[in-house]
């Protein structure tokens, strides 16, 4: 029997909290999207996402998320959450939301839409150009 949504999705945020890359990676299909709007192009298939998130827990070591709301559909979930952390030495929290399609159980597309105006105010970094010199 396959996992419901609402369970794969705090195996999910699980896996977030305990900075797992790989374990996150591993929800994703193999021809997985992760969209970070606004930052840098998506990232496609499972080694880029994991690539990706990587990258994410490196440039932000202490990052977690303060979960809101999550709204559930047939075949896909929306969560909204408060994401802080410390970034260039400053803590931030920022106002995000994820739009997750699943398919046969796993992420097919992961499209993040986070506060950048909030993030550039805190931090004092223009958000994509700091994530490019990471490779994003």
């Amino acid at each position: 029997m396959s996992k419901s949504l609402v369970e794969f999705a705090k195996e999910y945020s699980g896996a977030w909290a305990v900075h797992d890359p790989d374990a996150i990676a591993a929800m994703h299909t193999d021809d997985s999207v992760f969209h970070l709007h606004d930052v840098g192009a998506p990232a496609s298939g499972r080694a880029a996402v994991r690539d990706l998130i990587g990258t994410l827990l490196t440039a932000v070591p202490d990052l977690r998320f303060e979960p809101k709301r999550v709204h559930f559909g047939a075949d896909h979930f929306v969560t909204e959450y408060v994401m802080s952390g410390t970034a260039e030495g400053k803590p931030f929290a920022i106002a995000g939301a994820d739009v997750f399609t699943m398919r046969e159980g796993l992420v097919a597309r992961k499209d993040s839409y986070l506060d950048w105006l909030a993030y550039q105010s805190q931090v004092g970094v223009n958000p994509a150009a700091r994530f490019k010199a990471f490779g994003l």
